[in-house]
């Protein structure tokens, strides 16, 4: 399968037989655009202006919002809330999680709440863990980090932080990549990536993907 970091916390996931799903599209409000993509689905993890821009989609795609199989990809929702108060501050958010070329990746959206044993374990197994750690208004490096100590994914790509060009108020990645040996951390140059399960050969890597140019 390949993994596109189109910006933000947005991913475009494609499998092999080519069903593609698009997670979290964003809206040029945060302060650069979104590339132009298509995809066969979209998903999104709540209705915030930087991760609800479904119109930015081209190829006439599914609105995914639950638990289903789409074209072979088994895609599951779980509900959680955008902060560390119950959803009183920022309200919901959804984690969605496909097995595509039977890998299991996790989109963890917004996620705002404390890691809990109960969510682990809703959550689990998890090969690659897409997930925010910015803070601000969503857990911050710390709180992504006991997600991925929790998790153990055999990948972690960080997502939602600060980067040229974004306006919003949330840290740097090297916050979160710094709390982990340097051996362990990527920083590529390329906006994609191609897995296959024997990609997976034990402990857990992170990888810092570079956001895909606008290319209009």
């Amino acid at each position: 399968m390949k993994i596109e970091y189109l910006g933000h916390s947005c991913f475009k996931l494609t499998e092999s037989t080519g069903t593609s799903v698009l997670c979290d599209p964003f809206d040029a409000g945060i302060g650069y655009k979104m590339p132009r993509a298509e995809a066969d689905a979209v998903t999104v993890s709540h209705r915030h202006y930087d991760h609800a821009n479904i119109s930015a989609v081209g190829g006439n795609p599914r609105i995914i919002s639950g638990d289903c199989n789409f074209n072979g990809v088994k895609v599951s929702a779980v509900q959680t809330y955008h902060d560390d108060e119950g959803g009183k501050l920022r309200g919901g958010n959804t984690i969605f999680k496909f097995r595509m070329d039977g890998i299991d990746v996790c989109h963890m959206g917004d996620i705002g709440e404390p890691c809990s044993a109960e969510l682990i374990e809703r959550l689990l197994p998890v090969n690659v863990l897409l997930i925010p750690v910015g803070g601000t208004y969503t857990v911050d490096a710390e709180g992504a980090k006991e997600y991925v100590d929790r998790i153990m994914p055999d990948i972690v790509i960080p997502m939602h932080y600060k980067c040229k060009g974004n306006k919003m108020d949330i840290d740097r990645v090297e916050q979160f990549t710094d709390l982990f040996d340097k051996d362990i951390v990527e920083e590529t140059e390329t906006s994609e990536i191609s897995l296959d399960r024997a990609d997976f050969t034990g402990g857990t890597r992170v990888i810092v993907l570079e956001r895909q140019e606008d290319n209009e």
